[in-house]
C-alpha cells in the first residue's frame, strides 16, 4: 500500500513538472523563432538571404530527426537530452547577437534546429513513459495546450520587451525561460519514467536493442508513409507563411508597424487559437479518432493562403493567424497520438516519430527559401497564394489513401505494426 501511494505521488509530481516543462520550453525551443526574420531585415538582410539561412537550419534539423528518435528510444537519460537541447539553443541564439555574418547566423540556426529536432521526441518519450499508451492522448493534449500557452505568453512578453528595450531583450527572455525549463525537467522523478513504455513496448515484449533506422520503420509502415507525405506538402506551404506575413506587413507600413510588436501579435493570435484547437482535438480524438482532425488541419492552409494574399495589413493578421492555429493546433495533438497508436507494441515509437519529422521537415526546409525568393521577385500576394495551394496536395493524399490507412467505420486508426 505504501509503495502504491509513493508511486502515485511520484506520478502526480512528474505530471505537474511535465506540464510546466511543456509551458516553459515553448519560448526557448526555437530561439527567437519568427522574430529572427524581422531582426535580420532590420540589419539590412534581403528576404531571399533570410529565407536561405532559415532553410540551412531546417535542413540540419531534418537530417537529425530520425537519429534523434533512435537515440531517445535507446536511452534511459531522456531528461538529460532535454537539458542539453536547452543549453544548445540558448548558446546558438546568443551567436546572433554577437555577429550578423551570414555563416555565423547559419551556424546558430543549425544548432537551434538540431536541438529542436531532438527535444520533441524526448518530451514525447517522457510523456509516454509516464502515462503509457492508454493515457497518452489526453496527456499529450494537455502538453500541447500548455506549450501553446507558453508560446503565447512568451511572444507577448517578447513583443513588449522588444518594443520597449530592443530585440536584445527577446534573447534574454528566451534565456530565462530556458533556465526554468531545465529546472522543470529535473523535477520529473527518474523513476516515474518507464523506459519500455516510453518507446512503445509492451510488458510481454522482450528487450530489443537492435538498431533500426527511421527509414526502415517508415518504409515498412504504409500508414506512417502516407501520413509523412501529406505532412511534407503541408509544411512546404506552411513553414514560410508566418515570417513572410510579418515581413510583408512591416514592409508595407514601416512607419506604422513595429517589427517586434507585430510579430508578437501574429504569434499570440495563432497560439491562443492552438490552445483551443489542441483541447478540442484531444476530445474529438477520444471519440472519433484522428482522420477527420488531420483533414481539417490540411484544409486550413489553402484558405489561409488566400486570405493572406488578399489582406496584407494589421487587421488581416487575425483571420490569417487563427487559421494557422487551427492547422498547427490540431496537428500538435493528432500527429504524435497517431504515430504512437500506429507503432504501439513495436518498440519504435520515437524513431518512427523522428522519421516522420524528417519527411515533414523536408517540406518545411524548402519553404523559407522558396517563399523568400518568390516574395523578392513575384511579390507577397502571389507567394502566399502559392504556398497555400501546395497544401491541396495534402488533402488529396489524405482522402485518396484513406482505405490504406487502416481506419475503421468510426474513423479510429487500427494499429499497424512497423
Amino acid at each position: 500500500m505504501a509503495a502504491q501511494i509513493m508511486s502515485t505521488n511520484s506520478n502526480k509530481k512528474a505530471l505537474i513538472a511535465l506540464t510546466a516543462l511543456s509551458f516553459f520550453m515553448a519560448d526557448m525551443q526555437s530561439g527567437i523563432g519568427p522574430f529572427l526574420g524581422v531582426y535580420l531585415q532590420g540589419h539590412g538582410w534581403s528576404s531571399g538571404l533570410i529565407g536561405t539561412v532559415l532553410t540551412i537550419g531546417a535542413i540540419a534539423g531534418m537530417l537529425m530527426t530520425a537519429p534523434a528518435g533512435a537515440l531517445i528510444d535507446g536511452t534511459k537519460s531522456k531528461r538529460a537530452y532535454v537539458i542539453g537541447c536547452g543549453i544548445a539553443t540558448l548558446l546558438a541564439s546568443g551567436l546572433v547577437l554577437i555577429s550578423k555574418d551570414f555563416w555565423v547566423v547559419a551556424l546558430s540556426q543549425v544548432a537551434t534546429s538540431i536541438a529542436g529536432a531532438t527535444i520533441v521526441p524526448a518530451v514525447t518519450g517522457i510523456t509516454l513513459g509516464i502515462v503509457r499508451q492508454k493515457g497518452f492522448n489526453r496527456q499529450n493534449g494537455r502538453n500541447q495546450a500548455f506549450n501553446h500557452a507558453g508560446n503565447a505568453v512568451g511572444a507577448a512578453l517578447s513583443g513588449y520587451l522588444g518594443y520597449k528595450y530592443g530585440f536584445t531583450a527577446v534573447f534574454y527572455l528566451a534565456a530565462g525561460f530556458g533556465v526554468v525549463t531545465m529546472f522543470c525537467t529535473l523535477m520529473i522523478p527518474r523513476k516515474a519514467i518507464n523506459d519500455r513504455a516510453a518507446r512503445g513496448m509492451k510488458k510481454e515484449d522482450d528487450d530489443d536493442d537492435n538498431e533500426v533506422s527511421g527509414v526502415s520503420v517508415l518504409l515498412k509502415c504504409k500508414p506512417l508513409l502516407i501520413l509523412a507525405s501529406a505532412l511534407a506538402l503541408f509544411h512546404m506551404g506552411n513553414a514560410a507563411m508566418l515570417p513572410l506575413y510579418g515581413m510583408a506587413v512591416t514592409a508595407a507600413s514601416p512607419d506604422k508597424t513595429n517589427g517586434a510588436d507585430f510579430v508578437a501579435l501574429t504569434i499570440v493570435i495563432a497560439q491562443v487559437s492552438m490552445i483551443v484547437m489542441s483541447v478540442l482535438g484531444m476530445r474529438v480524438a477520444e471519440k472519433h479518432g484522428y482522420w477527420h482532425i488531420l483533414l481539417i488541419s490540411f484544409l486550413a492552409l489553402p484558405l489561409r493562403g488566400i486570405l493572406a494574399s488578399q489582406w496584407i495589413g494589421a487587421l488581416g493578421v487575425y483571420p490569417v493567424q487563427i487559421l494557422d492555429g487551427v492547422g498547427a493546433g490540431l496537428q500538435s495533438v493528432a500527429v504524435p497520438g497517431l504515430v504512437a497508436r500506429i507503432l504501439n507494441g513495436t518498440g519504435r515509437v520515437n524513431v518512427g516519430q523522428g522519421a516522420l519529422m524528417t519527411v515533414q521537415s523536408l517540406g518545411a526546409s524548402v519553404s523559407p527559401a522558396l517563399g523568400g525568393w518568390m516574395a523578392q521577385y513575384l511579390g507577397y500576394p502571389i507567394t502566399f497564394a502559392t504556398l497555400g495551394a501546395i497544401a491541396i496536395g495534402s488533402v488529396v493524399i489524405w482522402i485518396a489513401f484513406r482505405d490504406h490507412l487502416n481506419f475503421d467505420d468510426q474513423g479510429k486508426q487500427v494499429r499497424s505494426r512497423a
